[in-house]
């Protein structure tokens, strides 16, 4: 998917499906000799939250920012984290499906509130 097909609503619904792909990575580090699992904390580093709050605001003018900021994030990532945040989000592309597949012959629904 492209960064230009995101408006404010499909860019929350990404910006949610993609905290949680940053959600479920997590790092192993020794702390006195122990090794301890961390939480990964890429979505803070790169503002998810700041983005989501963003495109959740009531001022478009805030909105408007909060779209431009999640597409300059979604060019950014590797290809393998927008397909898991694809995924989260139940888009799928309806060429990469088999001929067989119901879903082949019509797009993906843009489901609200998840």
């Amino acid at each position: 998917m492209d960064c230009d097909d995101f408006n404010t609503e499909t860019a929350l619904i990404a910006a949610h499906a993609l905290q949680q792909v940053f959600s479920r990575r997590t790092h192993r580090r020794k702390f006195m000799g122990q090794l301890v699992i961390v939480p990964g904390q890429l979505g803070e580093a790169l503002r998810l939250p700041s983005i989501i709050g963003r495109l959740q605001s009531k001022s478009a003018k805030r909105r408007q920012a909060g779209l431009e900021a999640f597409q300059h994030l979604w060019t950014t990532l590797s290809e393998a984290t927008r397909e898991q945040a694809l995924q989260d989000m139940g888009w799928y592309d309806p060429q990469d499906l088999h001929w067989e597949d119901v879903r082949s012959n019509r797009r993906p629904s843009i489901q609200k509130g998840q």
